[in-house]
């Protein structure tokens, strides 16, 4: 593949992939995946698909994980499809890779710290996931930390809550500058396999886990990525609203609306969107001004809200496929 059209296919992947391209534009937009097993040749392209909210409970027994190096990524990047799936029967817990001392508010490290802990667990009480852990690794500082024991930590949690699917920013995203980010990324995408082998840190089945791999897995990322995937969250956006606005410490929203309702009033101007009390104009703000990117990207592909992702489906050997497209009676 030459090198300027795999660069193209990559950016047109992003934030200017719309329903309203040209022809020119909607093949540029074909994304390179590789749902199946098999040597590197394989890959093969894809185009962009539309998920939607399905009825009922289709998804009843299976576990998510949420995976985020700090307090605000999960609710701004993938909070509306970590409520769908939700919605659609997942269970779910968070996992929260750094302690969060390097940003958000508080006089001293130990309360902003403690003050990112309580946003968090409210985050996830509001997403309706039952559990949060909390790992503690320096904020800022995970690329130096032991890949070794990050990845180890992620494969026990995924086998002891026998996870499904993760969401997690995407390892091969383009133009991330926080390390805590991108180590996040490439010790869950290992350990996501990795927990599936049986000779893998075999001292887990002396505790009673067992091998248990990750199926599916929803990349996000703040810049440039394949995305194959967009999650239609129209039904989940004042939901998503209400989960960002829990993170006060740090992230942009929280209580900004109702800080900006305030300093306008000051001034002797108001506002209409942020209404007449504090609570409605953090929802707002939320909705409207600091969740503005989904707006824009679902409105891209004729939705109301989207979130964009690279998805990784569950794996299916060649054998498998071939032997269920053939196979005929005796």
């Amino acid at each position: 593949m030459k090198r300027r059209r795999f660069l193209g296919s990559s950016l047109a992947g992003g934030a200017m992939v719309g329903a309203g391209a040209s022809a020119q534009d909607r093949k540029a937009t074909k994304q390179f995946s590789k749902p199946g097993g098999g040597s590197s040749t394989d890959w093969h392209v894809d185009e962009i698909i539309v998920e939607r909210k399905q009825a009922g409970k289709p998804h009843k027994g299976k576990m998510l994980a949420a995976i985020q190096p700090h307090c605000d990524d999960i609710p701004i990047y993938a909070g509306g499809t970590v409520l769908k799936l939700i919605d659609e029967g997942y269970e779910g817990i968070l996992i929260n890779m750094s302690n969060d001392e390097m940003a958000g508010r508080g006089a001293t490290f130990g309360e902003v710290i403690r003050n990112n802990e309580l946003d968090t667990r409210e985050v996830a009480r509001r997403m309706g996931l039952k559990d949060v852990e909390f790992l503690l690794y320096r904020n800022h500082i995970m690329d130096g930390a032991q890949m070794l024991e990050m990845r180890a930590r992620l494969i026990f949690l995924f086998r002891l809550y026998k996870v499904d699917t993760i969401l997690v920013y995407d390892p091969s995203g383009l133009y991330e500058r926080n390390p805590d980010h991108y180590t996040t990324a490439k010790a869950a995408e290992a350990a996501a396999w990795m927990c599936g082998s049986k000779w893998d840190y075999p001292e887990h089945f002396k505790a009673g886990l067992e091998p248990y791999a990750v199926k599916e897995r929803y990349y996000f990322s703040r810049g440039p990525q394949l995305t194959n995937r967009v999650v239609d969250i129209s039904d989940y956006i004042d939901k998503k609203a209400y989960v960002n606005v829990a993170n006060v410490t740090q992230g942009p929203a929280g209580d900004n609306g109702a800080r900006l309702r305030r300093k306008l009033a000051a001034e002797g101007k108001r506002l209409p969107l942020l209404g007449e009390d504090d609570d409605t104009a953090n929802l707002q703000y939320t909705k409207h001004i600091a969740l503005r990117r989904d707006r824009e990207r679902g409105q891209m592909h004729g939705l109301e809200y989207g979130e964009y992702f690279h998805y990784i489906e569950p794996p299916q050997s060649y054998a498998n496929r071939y032997v269920a497209e053939n196979t005929v009676p005796l």
